[in-house]
């Protein structure tokens, strides 16, 4: 939908239990999927995402369904929505928005641009310029906009779900090591199997899914699902492992920079939201290491004689995942 962003904040209620949210998430899910056919991992990456309040990457070869993901997230919730088609020639007040001068009031107003939505939809994020892709880095860290010195906030719930194609395509830049490490996790679609791809044809090939798509929860529901989120229990242990993990990436001899502490608060987030999607209101080891590769893989920067080799960043995250030590402390116990 369009028109002024929605807060929801303001009047909302009691934020839902843990049994709430779980209904909720499988609802948007199970809307998601009617588009993404095939692909449950990466619709929950998706969620977690969201309910992580952070920002989404999905980077992968054009038609494998990049835009279709972000539109359907984004549709599926009923809230103020706004696309942004990444060119060589946009320019950085093409997303913030610039400031008109008025004759009548004899003033500049500010004219918002298409960052002032609930849910940014940025397409083909790394065909723009460096300098056009430095105009969301205050957004998506701070949930603001500066312009002629005044800043203006961004209204919650706020997302950017960014599609990218692969770097060494014709055409494209390299995100920023600033850029990507705002992103809270990004994911890969890839090709479908067989069945899945049949079952595409099937069902899309008379119409288009989100032509049908209907919203099935809004931004007020949004805003109170992210509220109980803040509320899972996430115990000593587990914020030493998440620290630990991250710690462990800056001093691997194959990579040129480790991930940030910034990494270790948006591993912390995604891991308790991974616990509310399944259901716990506090979080466990499995938690962390279910989210550990979509949050820490793309922020890792290889050395050139690791490229060389061929290895890559989700190898060695999954290397660090079998190799620190997993706590075995009683988390429940400890919530209670």
């Amino acid at each position: 939908m369009s028109g002024a962003p929605t807060t929801g904040a303001g009047d909302a209620p009691e934020a839902p239990g843990v049994d709430q949210l779980h209904a909720t998430v499988q609802r948007i899910a199970a809307n998601v999927e009617q588009v993404l056919v095939g692909k449950p991992e990466v619709v929950r990456v998706a969620l977690v995402t969201m309910l992580a309040e952070g920002h989404l990457l999905v980077e992968d070869v054009p038609g494998v369904g990049k835009t279709s993901l972000a539109k359907a997230l984004a549709r599926s919730v009923d809230c103020t929505v706004s696309r942004i088609q990444f060119t060589p020639d946009l320019l950085p007040s093409d997303i913030t928005g610039v400031s008109v001068y008025n004759r009548q009031t004899e003033s500049f107003e500010f004219r918002p641009g298409p960052v002032f939505a609930n849910v940014v939809v940025g397409d083909e994020i790394n065909r723009a310029s460096p300098k056009t892709q430095s105009a969301l880095l205050e957004c998506m860290e701070e949930k603001q906009v500066t312009v002629d010195g005044e800043t203006y906030p961004l209204s919650a719930p706020f997302m950017v779900i960014a599609t990218q194609n692969p770097i060494e395509m014709e055409g494209t830049y390299a995100l920023p090591e600033a850029q990507r490490d705002r992103f809270t996790a990004r994911v890969s679609i890839g090709y479908p199997d067989v069945k899945a791809e049949l079952a595409m044809v099937d069902e899309h090939a008379g119409h288009d899914p989100l032509a049908d798509l209907q919203p099935v929860a809004d931004g007020a529901e949004v805003q109170r699902l992210l509220q109980a989120v803040r509320r899972v229990h996430v115990s000593t242990e587990i914020r030493r492992y998440a620290v630990e993990l991250v710690a462990a990436t800056r001093q691997l001899s194959e990579l040129r920079l480790g991930a940030s502490p910034r990494s270790t608060l948006q591993l912390v987030r995604a891991a308790r939201a991974q616990a509310a999607l399944a259901g716990r209101d506090f979080a466990i080891p499995d938690d962390v290491q279910a989210v550990a590769i979509p949050v820490l893989a793309h922020r890792l920067v290889l050395t050139s004689e690791a490229r060389a080799a061929r290895r890559s960043t989700t190898d060695l995250v999954r290397q660090l995942l079998s190799r620190t030590p997993v706590p075995r402390g009683d988390t429940e116990r400890e919530r209670r």
